[in-house]
């Protein structure tokens, strides 16, 4: 299972992890994923979505109906949502 959010698309980033003596090593800056449910209520059904934890305060914030619309999320059959 990868840790990419759906919505923006957000996946793990690569860094440095820096020691006092300034030694380097790599490491992965992982991102805050979280599974969610959502009820749609224009097509009265439920979506389960993989998405990070600042979609969630944005979905919050407007619903997710306009989210969906802004991030143009397609379902598993790969049509684009009305």
């Amino acid at each position: 299972m990868s840790k990419v959010c759906v919505l923006t698309g957000k996946k793990v980033m690569i860094g440095n992890k820096v020691s006092h003596a300034n030694n380097k090593k790599k490491r992965r800056f992982n991102i805050n994923l979280c599974k969610k449910r959502f009820f749609l209520v224009k097509e009265k059904k439920w979506i389960t979505l993989k998405i990070c934890t600042s979609i969630i305060k944005l979905i919050n914030k407007i619903g997710i109906e306009e989210v969906l619309k802004r991030f143009k999320y397609k379902n598993n059959n790969g049509k684009k949502r009305k």
